[in-house]
Protein backbone atom coordinates (compact mmCIF):
# COMPACT_ATOMS: atom_id res chain seq x y z
CA UNK A 1 0.00 0.00 0.00
CA UNK A 2 2.81 2.60 0.84
CA UNK A 3 4.28 2.17 -2.87
CA UNK A 4 0.70 3.03 -4.35
CA UNK A 5 0.74 6.14 -1.85
CA UNK A 6 3.61 7.20 -3.00
CA UNK A 7 2.79 7.06 -6.92
CA UNK A 8 -0.35 9.28 -6.22
CA UNK A 9 1.65 11.91 -4.21
CA UNK A 10 4.17 12.39 -7.40
CA UNK A 11 1.47 11.78 -9.63
CA UNK A 12 -0.48 14.93 -7.93
CA UNK A 13 3.18 16.58 -7.96
CA UNK A 14 3.52 16.51 -11.71
CA UNK A 15 -0.22 17.51 -12.22
CA UNK A 16 0.51 20.59 -10.15
CA UNK A 17 3.81 21.69 -11.93
CA UNK A 18 2.26 21.57 -15.59
CA UNK A 19 -0.69 23.40 -14.80
CA UNK A 20 1.85 26.17 -13.59
CA UNK A 21 0.46 26.32 -9.98
CA UNK A 22 2.57 27.14 -6.94
CA UNK A 23 3.26 23.77 -5.23
CA UNK A 24 0.97 22.73 -2.25
CA UNK A 25 2.18 20.49 0.17
CA UNK A 26 0.47 17.67 -1.35
CA UNK A 27 2.87 15.00 -1.15
CA UNK A 28 2.57 12.26 1.39
CA UNK A 29 4.13 12.97 4.67
CA UNK A 30 6.39 9.84 4.02
CA UNK A 31 8.40 10.95 1.17
CA UNK A 32 11.89 10.17 1.06
CA UNK A 33 12.72 13.31 -0.56
CA UNK A 34 11.58 16.26 2.04
CA UNK A 35 11.36 20.06 1.36
CA UNK A 36 14.70 22.02 1.19
CA UNK A 37 14.60 25.73 2.90
CA UNK A 38 15.63 28.14 0.35
CA UNK A 39 15.50 30.67 2.73
CA UNK A 40 14.18 31.56 5.85
CA UNK A 41 13.51 35.66 7.29
CA UNK A 42 11.09 36.94 10.48
CA UNK A 43 8.44 39.11 9.53
CA UNK A 44 5.99 41.32 11.45
CA UNK A 45 3.29 39.09 13.45
CA UNK A 46 0.67 39.72 11.12
CA UNK A 47 -2.89 38.14 11.50
CA UNK A 48 -4.14 35.39 8.56
CA UNK A 49 -7.27 33.41 8.09
CA UNK A 50 -8.51 30.32 6.35
CA UNK A 51 -9.32 31.25 3.26
CA UNK A 52 -10.66 27.83 1.60
CA UNK A 53 -11.91 24.81 2.49
CA UNK A 54 -7.65 23.45 1.26
CA UNK A 55 -4.79 23.44 3.35
CA UNK A 56 -2.98 21.81 6.24
CA UNK A 57 -0.51 23.08 8.55
CA UNK A 58 3.45 21.02 8.22
CA UNK A 59 6.97 20.97 9.81
CA UNK A 60 9.07 22.42 7.63
CA UNK A 61 10.67 19.74 5.96
CA UNK A 62 6.93 18.50 5.50
CA UNK A 63 7.60 14.68 6.52
CA UNK A 64 4.56 15.37 9.24
CA UNK A 65 1.04 16.90 8.94
CA UNK A 66 0.51 18.69 12.10
CA UNK A 67 -3.48 19.30 11.21
CA UNK A 68 -5.82 20.39 8.37
CA UNK A 69 -6.97 23.80 8.26
CA UNK A 70 -10.62 22.49 8.53
CA UNK A 71 -10.14 21.29 12.08
CA UNK A 72 -10.19 25.62 12.49
CA UNK A 73 -12.45 26.71 10.39
CA UNK A 74 -12.74 29.91 12.11
CA UNK A 75 -9.44 30.52 14.00
CA UNK A 76 -7.13 33.45 13.77
CA UNK A 77 -3.49 32.44 12.76
CA UNK A 78 -0.40 34.76 13.54
CA UNK A 79 2.56 34.66 11.19
CA UNK A 80 5.63 35.27 12.04
CA UNK A 81 8.15 33.70 10.06
CA UNK A 82 7.92 33.43 6.08
CA UNK A 83 10.24 30.96 4.44
CA UNK A 84 11.41 30.07 0.16
CA UNK A 85 11.01 26.10 0.33
CA UNK A 86 11.85 23.99 -2.51
CA UNK A 87 10.18 21.01 -3.46
CA UNK A 88 12.18 19.64 -6.65
CA UNK A 89 12.36 22.36 -9.24
CA UNK A 90 9.24 23.67 -7.68
CA UNK A 91 9.54 26.96 -5.41
CA UNK A 92 7.13 27.76 -3.04
CA UNK A 93 6.21 31.03 -0.04
CA UNK A 94 5.59 29.33 3.19
CA UNK A 95 4.16 30.83 6.51
CA UNK A 96 4.52 29.89 10.15
CA UNK A 97 1.66 30.35 11.78
CA UNK A 98 0.25 29.73 15.62
CA UNK A 99 -3.13 30.07 16.80
CA UNK A 100 -3.29 32.62 19.58
CA UNK A 101 -3.00 29.78 22.32
CA UNK A 102 0.20 28.97 20.75
CA UNK A 103 -1.50 25.09 20.96
CA UNK A 104 -1.07 24.89 17.03
CA UNK A 105 1.65 26.02 15.27
CA UNK A 106 4.11 24.80 12.12
CA UNK A 107 4.20 25.96 8.09
CA UNK A 108 1.74 25.95 6.00
CA UNK A 109 1.79 27.09 1.96
CA UNK A 110 0.70 30.98 1.89
CA UNK A 111 -2.31 30.60 -0.29
CA UNK A 112 -4.12 28.41 1.80
CA UNK A 113 -4.23 32.12 4.08
CA UNK A 114 -6.08 35.50 3.89
CA UNK A 115 -4.85 38.24 5.58
CA UNK A 116 -6.80 39.65 8.48
CA UNK A 117 -8.63 38.16 11.59
CA UNK A 118 -11.17 35.19 11.20
CA UNK A 119 -14.76 36.62 10.75
CA UNK A 120 -16.31 36.43 14.15
CA UNK A 121 -19.01 33.66 14.35
CA UNK A 122 -21.08 31.35 16.70
CA UNK A 123 -20.69 27.96 15.69
CA UNK A 124 -23.36 26.29 17.57
CA UNK A 125 -26.41 28.53 18.56
CA UNK A 126 -28.56 28.51 15.73
CA UNK A 127 -29.66 31.94 16.21
CA UNK A 128 -28.40 34.43 18.21
CA UNK A 129 -27.78 38.55 17.84
CA UNK A 130 -25.95 41.06 20.32
CA UNK A 131 -27.80 44.49 21.09
CA UNK A 132 -26.33 47.98 22.59
CA UNK A 133 -29.30 48.41 25.20
CA UNK A 134 -28.62 52.04 25.29
CA UNK A 135 -29.02 52.79 21.30
CA UNK A 136 -31.17 49.48 20.57
CA UNK A 137 -28.80 49.51 17.94
CA UNK A 138 -27.95 44.93 16.31
CA UNK A 139 -24.18 45.10 16.65
CA UNK A 140 -24.09 41.47 15.55
CA UNK A 141 -26.74 38.70 14.42
CA UNK A 142 -26.75 35.28 13.18
CA UNK A 143 -30.05 34.15 11.75
CA UNK A 144 -31.73 36.60 14.03
CA UNK A 145 -34.71 37.79 12.56
CA UNK A 146 -36.14 34.01 12.02
CA UNK A 147 -39.10 33.18 14.81
CA UNK A 148 -37.46 29.60 16.86
CA UNK A 149 -39.09 28.29 20.07
CA UNK A 150 -37.62 29.86 23.02
CA UNK A 151 -38.53 27.72 25.79
CA UNK A 152 -38.58 30.07 29.50
CA UNK A 153 -36.91 32.52 27.51
CA UNK A 154 -40.65 33.71 27.38
CA UNK A 155 -40.67 34.70 30.92
CA UNK A 156 -39.39 37.84 30.20
CA UNK A 157 -42.16 38.98 28.82
CA UNK A 158 -44.55 37.29 31.55
CA UNK A 159 -42.31 38.95 34.07
CA UNK A 160 -42.81 42.34 32.01
CA UNK A 161 -46.56 41.78 32.51
CA UNK A 162 -45.98 41.61 35.90
CA UNK A 163 -44.08 44.28 36.99
CA UNK A 164 -46.74 46.42 34.93
CA UNK A 165 -49.21 45.44 36.66
CA UNK A 166 -47.36 45.84 39.81
CA UNK A 167 -46.57 49.30 38.87
CA UNK A 168 -44.33 49.46 42.09
CA UNK A 169 -47.39 49.40 44.89
CA UNK A 170 -46.48 47.44 47.68
CA UNK A 171 -49.83 46.17 48.31
CA UNK A 172 -49.72 44.23 44.74
CA UNK A 173 -45.98 42.68 45.77
CA UNK A 174 -47.71 41.43 48.70
CA UNK A 175 -51.10 40.61 47.12
CA UNK A 176 -51.96 36.84 47.71
CA UNK A 177 -52.83 34.35 44.73
CA UNK A 178 -54.92 31.35 46.20
CA UNK A 179 -54.15 27.92 44.16
CA UNK A 180 -56.95 26.47 43.53
CA UNK A 181 -55.83 24.66 40.14
CA UNK A 182 -55.03 20.90 40.99
CA UNK A 183 -53.09 21.23 36.94
CA UNK A 184 -50.31 23.69 38.66
CA UNK A 185 -50.31 21.91 41.75
CA UNK A 186 -49.57 18.85 39.36
CA UNK A 187 -47.21 20.64 37.20
CA UNK A 188 -45.04 22.09 39.79
CA UNK A 189 -44.06 18.36 41.85
CA UNK A 190 -43.26 16.81 37.79
CA UNK A 191 -39.36 16.27 37.75
CA UNK A 192 -39.49 17.59 34.12
CA UNK A 193 -42.13 20.64 33.83
CA UNK A 194 -41.69 21.77 37.94
CA UNK A 195 -39.42 23.07 40.41
CA UNK A 196 -41.12 25.40 42.90
CA UNK A 197 -43.49 22.69 44.56
CA UNK A 198 -46.90 23.90 45.04
CA UNK A 199 -49.76 23.41 47.80
CA UNK A 200 -53.45 22.94 46.74
CA UNK A 201 -55.51 25.83 48.38
CA UNK A 202 -52.19 27.21 50.04
CA UNK A 203 -51.39 31.02 49.25
CA UNK A 204 -48.28 32.98 47.72
CA UNK A 205 -47.63 36.30 47.37
CA UNK A 206 -46.68 37.85 43.57
CA UNK A 207 -43.40 38.82 45.17
CA UNK A 208 -43.02 34.81 46.07
CA UNK A 209 -44.12 33.89 42.25
CA UNK A 210 -41.92 36.81 40.97
CA UNK A 211 -38.83 35.17 42.38
CA UNK A 212 -39.59 31.54 41.81
CA UNK A 213 -40.43 32.22 38.05
CA UNK A 214 -37.39 34.56 37.69
CA UNK A 215 -34.83 32.80 39.75
CA UNK A 216 -35.63 29.34 39.81
CA UNK A 217 -37.55 29.38 36.31
CA UNK A 218 -41.26 27.77 38.15
CA UNK A 219 -43.46 26.93 35.33
CA UNK A 220 -46.09 26.74 37.09
CA UNK A 221 -45.41 29.99 39.36
CA UNK A 222 -45.17 32.00 35.63
CA UNK A 223 -48.81 30.99 35.18
CA UNK A 224 -49.97 31.44 37.90
CA UNK A 225 -49.08 34.71 37.69
CA UNK A 226 -50.14 35.08 34.28
CA UNK A 227 -53.48 34.39 35.10
CA UNK A 228 -53.79 36.55 38.27
CA UNK A 229 -52.63 39.73 35.20
CA UNK A 230 -55.17 38.76 32.64
CA UNK A 231 -57.47 37.04 34.53
CA UNK A 232 -57.22 33.66 32.89
CA UNK A 233 -54.32 31.54 31.34
CA UNK A 234 -56.32 32.46 27.90
CA UNK A 235 -56.77 35.91 28.53
CA UNK A 236 -52.92 36.72 29.62
CA UNK A 237 -52.01 35.05 26.59
CA UNK A 238 -53.27 37.46 24.58
CA UNK A 239 -51.62 40.08 26.05
CA UNK A 240 -48.43 39.13 25.70
CA UNK A 241 -48.99 38.98 22.03
CA UNK A 242 -50.88 42.40 21.89
CA UNK A 243 -48.27 43.55 23.81
CA UNK A 244 -45.52 42.01 21.07
CA UNK A 245 -47.82 43.68 18.32
CA UNK A 246 -47.73 47.50 20.32
CA UNK A 247 -43.63 46.41 19.58
CA UNK A 248 -44.18 45.99 15.97
CA UNK A 249 -43.10 42.21 16.65
CA UNK A 250 -44.54 41.12 13.89
CA UNK A 251 -43.44 37.14 13.91
CA UNK A 252 -43.97 36.91 17.76
CA UNK A 253 -46.37 34.54 18.41
CA UNK A 254 -47.32 33.10 22.07
CA UNK A 255 -49.18 30.28 23.56
CA UNK A 256 -47.99 29.89 26.92
CA UNK A 257 -47.24 32.13 30.24
CA UNK A 258 -44.06 29.50 30.43
CA UNK A 259 -42.53 28.90 27.37
CA UNK A 260 -43.72 25.35 27.95
CA UNK A 261 -44.88 23.80 24.63
CA UNK A 262 -48.44 22.87 24.20
CA UNK A 263 -47.46 18.65 24.00
CA UNK A 264 -46.30 18.84 27.22
CA UNK A 265 -48.90 22.20 29.21
CA UNK A 266 -52.31 19.63 27.21
CA UNK A 267 -52.30 16.97 30.29
CA UNK A 268 -52.20 19.90 33.30
CA UNK A 269 -55.06 21.51 31.50
CA UNK A 270 -52.73 24.30 30.27
CA UNK A 271 -52.80 24.36 26.30
CA UNK A 272 -53.94 27.41 24.31
CA UNK A 273 -53.62 28.21 20.77
CA UNK A 274 -53.39 25.87 17.78
CA UNK A 275 -49.46 26.23 17.82
CA UNK A 276 -47.44 24.03 19.62
CA UNK A 277 -45.05 26.92 21.28
CA UNK A 278 -43.74 30.15 21.49
CA UNK A 279 -41.76 31.12 18.71
CA UNK A 280 -40.26 34.87 18.76
CA UNK A 281 -36.75 36.07 16.76
CA UNK A 282 -33.51 36.28 18.46
CA UNK A 283 -34.15 40.25 17.82
CA UNK A 284 -37.26 40.02 19.07
CA UNK A 285 -35.95 38.81 21.98
CA UNK A 286 -33.45 41.02 22.54
CA UNK A 287 -35.83 43.93 22.76
CA UNK A 288 -38.53 42.13 24.98
CA UNK A 289 -35.09 42.28 27.57
CA UNK A 290 -34.54 45.53 26.58
CA UNK A 291 -37.93 47.08 27.46
CA UNK A 292 -37.60 45.10 30.67
CA UNK A 293 -34.68 46.27 31.29
CA UNK A 294 -35.05 50.12 30.31
CA UNK A 295 -38.88 50.16 32.36
CA UNK A 296 -37.81 47.81 35.23
CA UNK A 297 -34.28 48.25 36.19
CA UNK A 298 -34.68 46.27 38.69
CA UNK A 299 -34.82 43.15 37.02
CA UNK A 300 -30.91 43.64 37.03
CA UNK A 301 -30.39 43.35 40.97
CA UNK A 302 -32.71 40.48 41.15
CA UNK A 303 -31.15 38.66 38.11
CA UNK A 304 -27.45 39.00 40.01
CA UNK A 305 -29.25 36.68 43.25
CA UNK A 306 -27.68 33.30 42.98
CA UNK A 307 -30.28 31.72 45.06
CA UNK A 308 -32.82 32.08 47.63
CA UNK A 309 -35.54 30.91 49.95
CA UNK A 310 -39.10 31.80 48.75
CA UNK A 311 -41.85 30.24 51.23
CA UNK A 312 -39.28 27.74 52.34
CA UNK A 313 -37.98 26.31 49.29
CA UNK A 314 -34.50 27.06 47.96
CA UNK A 315 -34.87 28.74 43.81
CA UNK A 316 -32.20 28.83 42.58
CA UNK A 317 -30.64 30.92 39.61
CA UNK A 318 -29.39 28.98 36.84
CA UNK A 319 -27.09 31.39 34.83
CA UNK A 320 -23.60 30.09 34.91
CA UNK A 321 -22.27 33.71 34.54
CA UNK A 322 -22.98 35.21 37.64
CA UNK A 323 -20.18 35.65 40.05
CA UNK A 324 -18.76 32.62 41.14
CA UNK A 325 -19.95 30.73 38.62
CA UNK A 326 -18.59 27.95 36.28
CA UNK A 327 -18.49 30.64 33.56
CA UNK A 328 -18.00 33.48 35.15
CA UNK A 329 -15.82 36.59 33.57
CA UNK A 330 -15.10 39.71 35.91
CA UNK A 331 -14.48 41.70 33.05
CA UNK A 332 -18.12 41.04 31.59
CA UNK A 333 -20.17 42.44 34.84
CA UNK A 334 -23.09 39.83 33.76
CA UNK A 335 -25.85 40.65 36.03
CA UNK A 336 -28.81 38.85 33.97
CA UNK A 337 -31.06 37.85 32.76
CA UNK A 338 -32.89 34.36 31.72
CA UNK A 339 -31.93 30.75 30.98
CA UNK A 340 -34.43 28.46 29.03
CA UNK A 341 -34.22 24.97 27.88
CA UNK A 342 -36.77 22.55 26.22
CA UNK A 343 -36.19 19.86 24.00
CA UNK A 344 -37.53 21.52 21.07
CA UNK A 345 -36.27 24.74 21.60
CA UNK A 346 -32.67 23.33 22.45
CA UNK A 347 -30.69 25.65 25.42
CA UNK A 348 -31.60 29.62 25.04
CA UNK A 349 -30.46 32.57 27.45
CA UNK A 350 -30.22 35.82 27.25
CA UNK A 351 -27.68 37.33 28.83
CA UNK A 352 -26.87 41.16 30.06
CA UNK A 353 -23.60 43.44 31.63
CA UNK A 354 -22.18 46.20 31.09
CA UNK A 355 -18.31 46.02 31.13
CA UNK A 356 -16.65 49.47 32.10
CA UNK A 357 -16.73 52.29 29.62
CA UNK A 358 -19.27 50.42 27.14
CA UNK A 359 -22.96 50.85 26.77
CA UNK A 360 -25.07 47.81 28.13
CA UNK A 361 -24.86 44.88 26.09
CA UNK A 362 -27.98 42.12 25.79
CA UNK A 363 -27.01 39.02 24.37
CA UNK A 364 -29.33 36.19 23.10
CA UNK A 365 -28.56 32.83 21.81
CA UNK A 366 -31.34 30.04 20.87
CA UNK A 367 -30.57 26.28 20.58
CA UNK A 368 -27.55 26.51 21.15
CA UNK A 369 -25.38 24.09 22.84
CA UNK A 370 -22.38 25.50 24.64
CA UNK A 371 -24.92 28.98 25.49
CA UNK A 372 -22.62 30.10 28.20
CA UNK A 373 -19.22 30.29 26.64
CA UNK A 374 -21.23 31.33 22.92
CA UNK A 375 -22.26 34.22 25.10
CA UNK A 376 -18.68 34.95 26.76
CA UNK A 377 -17.50 35.10 22.86
CA UNK A 378 -20.69 37.20 21.81
CA UNK A 379 -20.59 39.96 25.12
CA UNK A 380 -16.90 40.21 24.30
CA UNK A 381 -17.48 40.77 20.53
CA UNK A 382 -19.72 43.06 20.77
CA UNK A 383 -17.44 45.20 22.92
CA UNK A 384 -14.98 45.18 20.43
CA UNK A 385 -17.19 47.72 18.03
CA UNK A 386 -16.80 51.65 18.53
CA UNK A 387 -20.32 51.79 18.72
CA UNK A 388 -20.48 50.58 22.03
CA UNK A 389 -18.30 52.92 23.77
CA UNK A 390 -19.71 55.20 26.29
Amino acid sequence: MRKVHMKRGLIAFAVAITMGGVVSPVVPVNAATGYKTVSTKSIKKTAYHKKSAKGAIFNKKHTRKVINLTAHPHTTWYATKQATLKHGKTKGVYLYIKNSKNSVKGWIWHGYLKKGKAPFTLTKAKAAVAMDAKTGKVVWAKHANTARPIASVSKLMTLYLTLKKIDGKSSNWNHKIKITSRGLVSMSRSASCGGFHFKLNHKYTVRQLYYAAFLDSSNNSAIALGKWVGGSNGKFIRKMNAQAKSWNMGQAHFVSASGLENSDLRQYGYAYGKANANKVSAKDVALIARHLITQYPRVLKDGKIGSMKVNGQVCHNYNNLLKGRKYYRASLRVDGLKTGYTPLAGYCFVGTGQKSGKHRVITVVLHDENEFTETRSLMNHAYSMSSMND
